[in-house]
């Protein structure tokens, strides 16, 4: 029997692990942090996640949909905020269609016992990985609390530990290695919006909370216990950023002034601000994602930033893409793993600007009249010809189409709803059948 070591327990390592050992490997992870089921999470960073189609696949891979939709909250839509505190819906695909959030220490703590449990991983807490010898495919550790040292050695590692990857790091100082590191010029801090005292929501449950202000944004998402964990995302610097709201109006009087509706069913406003750390924004972009018979994956490949619900998504579908290549090759690793990073490198790469993309979308463009009229109109071409256009967001969200591929779509549809957009009488005509055919012509050109 194979052994494969997995560094990193978070929710790629584990369903790796987990889907490793259901295919007959002997496995070991590898955790730096404590085992996070045994202590309570409070809100505070990354905690609620986005679970859609892509993610689910690797649910099913594993044989925990059921379990893992016990702690899943499905939003059909978004819900727009304006400044004035009225509000408009917007379905995100068709009426069955939705996202799931979760916790992700609650889903963690599902993978890590489907891997424990059902699969006979074997797990280490505390252990932070110093370095890997790829020749030799050995992993050498320390104890986070003993200073205690260890050498693992396997025939296959994974380096699932995240954007700062220690695995990855490791590989920098291999020859020829592309790595590339941006930090955008946002930020973002959570706020945990509590339940009523009856324990009911103060926010539609079923559906993810929007308010967008042009350059930031908040947004809200529903928890199991009647809470929402919140987050403003904004710039560090400038007219409207952090530092400006901080230092000329203060959290309470912007909040009032600029997401009044939120203000005011939001309790100790100001404290429950304050209890959380202000959180970085970053990009990571290398190549290869292989060496020898280590390869990284998740994270520790191609972290993004948050706007599209895709970061966790994108690392499932890492592990699920993986196992179609195991299938397809057996136990022959030198090609699974090259075929393995050429395909998803431009997978890693288009999500990264998809991520971005969606960001513009969501803090600018969801309240601007001709964005909802293109969504109008892509919803009713979509509806009548499934076969010919799906919007980019169904195929990002709901589809198995690679990212390379919906982002080059995505391209193409952009610029023939900018010509819809501009066509006489166009809010008045946009259920035509005029219009309708103008984009059946060009689709396929």
């Amino acid at each position: 029997m194979k052994a494969a070591l997995v560094i990193g327990g978070g929710l790629v390592g584990s369903m790796l692990a987990a889907n490793l050992s259901r295919r007959g490997y002997e496995v070991k992870v590898f955790e730096r942090r404590r085992d996070l089921r045994s202590v309570e999470l409070a809100a505070g960073k990354s905690i609620n996640l986005a679970l859609s189609t892509r993610g689910w696949k690797g649910m099913d891979m594993l044989g925990i949909r059921e379990d893992v939709e016990s702690i899943a909250i499905p939003m059909y839509g978004r819900i727009i905020h304006d400044v004035e505190g009225n509000t408009a819906f917007y379905s995100y695909g068709k009426a069955d269609e939705a996202i799931y959030s979760i916790s992700r220490g609650d889903l963690n703590g599902k993978l890590l016992d489907a891997a424990e449990h059902k699969y006979s991983v074997e797990t280490h807490f505390h252990w932070k990985c110093n370095k890997v010898d790829f020749e030799n495919s050995k992993a050498y550790f320390e104890h986070t609390q003993t200073g205690e040292k260890r050498v693992e050695s396997a025939d296959l590692i994974f380096g699932t530990d995240g954007a700062f990857s220690n695995v990855r790091a490791s590989m920098q100082k291999q020859r020829r290695f592309d790595y590339q590191q941006e930090y955008i010029p946002h930020g973002y801090r959570e706020l945990l919006l509590p339940a009523n005292a009856d324990g009911s929501f103060r926010l539609d449950k079923n559906a993810l909370h929007i308010w967008p202000r042009g350059e930031f944004m908040l947004i809200a998402l529903p928890n199991l216990d009647g809470s929402f964990t919140c987050t403003l995302f904004m710039p560090y610097e400038g007219p409207n950023s952090f530092e400006a709201m901080e230092k000329e109006k203060g959290v309470d009087q912007f909040f009032k002034e600029v997401f009044p509706d939120f203000h005011a069913i939001m309790p100790e406003l100001t404290a429950n601000y304050d209890e959380h750390p202000l959180s970085d924004l970053v990009i990571i972009r290398c190549y290869p994602w292989v060496q020898n018979k280590t390869a990284i994956l998740g994270d520790a490949s191609h972290a993004i930033v948050p706007f599209y619900g895709q970061g966790m998504n994108s690392g499932f579908e890492d592990c699920t893409v993986l196992d179609r290549l195991m299938e397809k090759h057996g136990q022959n690793w030198d090609a699974i793993l090259e075929e393995f990073q050429v395909e998803r490198k431009p997978d890693g790469d288009a999500i990264a600007e998809l991520a971005m993309r969606n960001y513009i979308e969501m803090r600018d463009l969801v309240a601007d009249p001709a964005f909802i009229l293109r969504k109008k109109i892509e919803g009713r071409i979509y509806e009548k010809h499934p076969d010919k256009w799906m919007p980019l967001y169904s195929q990002v969200t709901f589809s198995h189409i690679r990212y390379s591929e919906a982002l080059r779509v995505g391209k193409l549809q952009d610029a023939i709803m900018e010509d819809v957009l501009e066509m006489d009488e166009i809010a008045q005509k946009w259920d035509s059948q005029e219009v309708e055919d103008y984009i059946l012509s060009r689709i396929g050109q």
